[in-house]
């Protein structure tokens, strides 16, 4: 620009410019500063880069190296935003590269077995394979023999190495397939015999991880939490059971033992029902959590619940009784003779009694009644006043409850360590433990005393049976004393067998 000034300008333009002292140099100067700033303007985006901070971001970096907006979508934008589109992403986010465990590349000595090991899978393989001989058909067993036969024959099965020979082994094996009739009756059309997995081609699922999760499906294999929580669960229905089992044969003896008919056994525990269902109500449910997995690999969560039957309810009140009393006049005195005006006067002699309920209409009756309010048959059942407990079972028991409970929640603590969150369970108190026993089992109490009293006696062995037989009655021994005299022991014998002269005075005395 200052080149064509100074070239095109006019004398006085001229004039000026060499009085201001515009030399050679400084036109160089200022020709080159021009001939830069031209330079940065077209390549101002490579430059950004090339001056870029270290510290900048990725984002910071890829927004300086990417193409100003135009107004319109390039060709390797649109592909782009066509094939993340083509695929559904997945839900959960994304993990973090993590490193791997560590492998133990060490050779591992092989396991020797001994002789009766190695002749009990010999024994099994030849087991299993005469069951597979014995379900097989004759026509089977001709197809099998026919190719182990063609199977050693000594150009059997020939591999070919060009691509002519693999096409016409191809032909060949497809048209035996036909001969055979495999492609007989096969359903044709769209989308038939086609099982589509859409995580196959997903971009988001490694292909590594996604073969991995079908061979855990197909072989049923869940994590290892899993078969943690169900042993988990095991144990605890195992304590429960065994708590309750305990605690209501206990409950019903003790019970028992103290007397009275079957009925008012019954009625007292009843009461005692009633007094824990009072201070150590059940709740009216009770949920269980479990988790699963699914046949596509995700996690389900599954909820029991358990609808708590109501306890012992009070005996409803009976409805009041009305008797009546009704007077009738004797036709007859004494003597026999018959009283006149009887049908009008009314005596003392013959009394009917009739209980009729209240809810029932019966007709007034035209002598003279009077309702009286009868007492009850049978009293309503009073809750105790406080429930059911036995300090020394609980006492006794205390020990094996506090290592059950110590073991349950061991168990626990492991499980929940390699359990998802949302999947752990809580912890187990003793106490808790107990009073949902005593709350669960009060209920039953009055049907186990029932179920006690009807079983028969106890069969104890007797003399005579059919034990004593193999028995027998035994050896019966008689010990008699002997005199100091005759007295023969072990110093007798022994010098009976090696002293020959006390041997023989003895045989003489």
């Amino acid at each position: 620009m200052a080149e064509e000034t100074m070239d095109t300008g006019s004398k006085s333009d001229r004039k000026l410019m060499s009085d201001a002292g515009f030399s050679e140099g400084l036109k160089k100067q200022l020709e080159e500063r021009i001939a830069q700033t031209a330079f940065q303007a077209q390549n101002q985006q490579a430059l950004s880069q090339a001056s870029m901070p270290s510290s900048a971001g990725k984002g910071t970096r890829d927004q300086a190296a990417a193409k100003a907006w135009t107004g319109t979508e390039t060709l390797e934008d649109a592909a782009l935003r066509m094939l993340d589109d083509s695929h559904k992403r997945l839900r959960m986010p994304s993990r973090k590269p993590t490193l791997g465990s560590g492998v133990n590349l060490k050779p591992r000595p092989k396991q020797k077995l001994s002789a009766a090991d190695r002749l009990a899978n010999a024994r099994d393989k030849t087991s299993i394979y005469t069951m597979q001989q014995e379900g097989m058909s004759e026509e089977e067993h001709e197809r099998f023999k026919k190719e182990m036969k063609d199977k050693f024959q000594p150009g059997a099965r020939p591999m070919p190495t060009t691509l002519q020979g693999l096409s016409s082994l191809a032909n060949e094996r497809i048209e035996d397939a036909i001969a055979r009739g495999q492609f007989k009756n096969i359903p044709r059309g769209k989308g038939v015999n086609i099982e589509r997995d859409y995580n196959a081609n997903s971009p988001f699922i490694q292909t590594t991880e996604y073969f991995m999760n079908k061979m855990i499906q197909r072989q049923e294999i869940v994590p290892p939490w899993i078969e943690k929580q169900q042993e988990l669960m095991k144990l605890i229905n195992t304590f429960r059971s065994r708590l309750r089992n305990d605690w209501r044969r206990h409950a019903a003896r003790t019970i028992s033992s103290k007397g009275g008919t079957l009925d008012e056994q019954i009625r007292r525990a009843k009461a005692f029902a009633l007094a824990e269902e009072k201070y150590n109500p059940r709740p009216g449910t009770r949920t269980e959590t479990m988790s699963a997995i699914g046949s596509d690999g995700v996690l389900t969560s599954i909820t029991v619940e358990e609808k708590i039957a109501a306890g012992v309810a009070p005996e409803p009140a009976q409805d009041p009784v009305e008797i009546t009393i009704t007077e009738i006049a004797p036709s007859q005195d004494a003597q026999g003779n018959p009283v006149e005006g009887a049908s009008e006067k009314l005596a003392e002699d013959t009394i009917v009694v009739s209980q009729t309920p209240a809810d029932t209409q019966q007709p007034a009756p035209s002598e003279s009644s009077t309702p009286i309010d009868a007492p009850q048959a049978a009293d309503r059942i009073l809750p105790m006043a406080y429930p059911f407990r036995d300090e020394n079972w609980e006492r006794n028991e205390n020990s094996y409850h506090k290592l059950a409970i110590e073991e349950i929640n061991s168990l626990a603590r492991n499980y929940n360590l390699m359990a998802p969150k949302m999947a752990q369970k809580p912890y187990h108190n003793l106490q808790r433990e107990l009073n949902r026993c005593y709350a669960d089992v009060a209920p039953l109490l009055a049907d186990e005393i029932l179920n006690r009293s009807r079983k028969g006696p106890v069969t104890m062995h007797k003399e005579g049976s059919i034990m004593e037989r193999f028995q027998g009655t035994g050896h019966i021994a008689k010990i008699r004393d002997e005199p100091e005299a005759r007295g023969y022991g072990f110093k007798e014998f022994w010098k009976d067998l090696f002293g020959k002269d006390e041997g023989k005075k003895r045989q003489v005395a």
